[in-house]
């Protein structure tokens, strides 16, 4: 294996051996969608997104675009940090930018991996300790409540906070037991292991304590009375503290995670970045916000309207649910015939059908401010590139607004090439099935390269 690819021991014990690898390619289906292999689980299963793409495409990139040791790859749109993870393990430098303030927080915890593990073992089970005492003495046992909790005085949400989550997201006892966790743990916010601790409190949430299933869309499943909720934040513990562990005592170069927009990139510094390997929003109805938005209002992140609606705002507009007034991204596109005739399709479509929504009249505007914000950030990023500069966007095709297709890549490649981007390929990642049309849709990393 090129050693300036996989500097370091520790990228090999995470990954199974090259040949292995050869024989486990992906399918090009939704049958492996975005499940974490298993030995790709270190780090970035402390906190990840259902639809994250996975370690080993950013593997496969920062191979073929021959980085070397000290090199620094950006991920503007880095949600949960796949890519920082695996630049970081490839001792790559690391830069990410990330508009949602929770998935920014698990980037930035997931890439810190200074915590000394014996000390948040040892904490975390002070504070498990401490919780405990004070459910039993509520006569709460977490793990065997025979009780009736209809009975009780339960702690609950401010009617601002519940507005803002799916309804029975999360059953009145669990939650109760996770703000009383929350409670306890929040005595040590001052100390550096609390932010692990945090995130690992809302991993078990989202995937153990929660209603929530994703398929892939966020829904509610049959709500459970009671589940435990101590015990759950443990098991997410030790699995950071193992991972934690086996990095002791190495060296890694530092990431940087900003919350930001990443149509706007003052914060990165100009000439800096050798490499973008990243999967952007893709045009659709999907509010990705609402992934995140249990933990997001329980845990403090977001705690009213107003938060939701600034963090929106530093999306790229790629639903309809995040457009507002004075939105103007479309004018960066108004020279593309091909998104206007996209935009007049799906009106045109919208009017046969005799949809009258608000959301559905806003669908071709939608279009237009995805892309235009796109090519806002596509403009702006020149400037933080450095000469030769390889990039990789994932992106999908798209029939969700009226079952119009939207070419993503190719489109997304036509405006790269408009700002002086060479367009070196548009490779196929995969197929993925689409929920609405039962269609396979196109799954494609557009590669561009930065002359400078």
């Amino acid at each position: 294996m090129d050693m300036s690819i996989a500097p370091n021991q520790l990228l090999l014990d995470f990954i199974q051996p090259q040949e292995a690898q050869e024989t486990q390619k992906p399918e090009l289906s939704n049958g492996r969608a975005n499940k974490l292999d298993p030995q790709d689980r270190a780090f970035h299963d402390w906190y990840r997104f259902v639809l994250s793409f996975p370690p080993h495409l950013v593997r496969d990139y920062i191979k073929k675009f021959e980085l070397k040791k000290g090199q620094v790859v950006l991920d503007p749109f880095c949600g949960t940090g796949t890519t920082l993870i695996e630049a970081k393990l490839a001792s790559l430098g690391a830069v990410g930018l990330e508009g949602n303030p929770f998935p920014y927080f698990a980037s930035s915890v997931k890439t810190d991996w200074s915590v000394d593990a014996a000390q948040l073992s040892v904490r975390t089970k002070e504070v498990a300790e401490s919780a405990l005492a004070v459910l039993r003495s509520q006569g709460i046992n977490d793990e065997f409540f025979l009780g009736d909790p209809t009975s009780m005085e339960l702690q609950t949400l401010s009617s601002e906070k519940e507005k803002l989550i799916l309804a029975n997201s999360i059953s009145p006892l669990p939650l109760h037991k996770t703000l009383v966790l929350f409670d306890c743990l929040k005595k040590i916010e001052g100390e550096p292991l609390y932010r692990h601790a945090l995130l690992a409190l809302g991993n078990a949430l989202v995937f153990k304590i929660s209603n929530l299933h994703f398929g892939p869309e966020v829904g509610v499943k049959k709500p459970r009375e009671d589940v435990p909720v101590v015990s759950n934040w443990l098991v997410e513990i030790g699995k950071i503290v193992n991972d934690l562990r086996r990095v002791s005592g190495r060296s890694f170069p530092d990431a940087k995670v900003y919350l930001a927009d990443a149509r706007n990139l003052d914060g990165v510094e100009p000439h800096s970045v050798d490499a973008v390997i990243t999967s952007p929003p893709y045009p659709n109805e999907k509010d990705y916000t609402r992934t995140t938005r249990l933990e997001s209002v329980l845990l403090g992140f977001i705690n009213s309207k107003d938060d939701l609606r600034e963090l929106k705002k530093r999306l790229v507009r790629s639903n309809t649910r995040g457009i507002y007034k004075g939105d103007d991204d479309d004018q960066w596109v108004s020279e593309f015939p091909e998104i206007q005739r996209i935009a007049d399709e799906i009106e045109k479509r919208r009017v046969e059908l005799g949809k009258d929504s608000g959301f559905e009249r806003l669908y071709p505007r939608a279009t237009k401010l995805y892309f235009g914000g796109m090519a806002r950030h596509l403009s702006d990023l020149r400037r933080v590139l450095r000469p030769g500069a390889k990039l990789a966007y994932v992106v999908g095709d798209q029939a969700s607004y009226l079952r119009v297709m939207i070419r993503t890549g190719q489109i997304l490649g036509d405006i790269a090439q408009k700002f002086g981007y060479e367009l070196l390929g548009i490779d196929l990642f995969r197929t993925r099935l689409a929920t609405a049309t039962k269609a396979q849709l196109r799954e494609e990393v557009v590669v561009l390269h930065w002359k400078g």
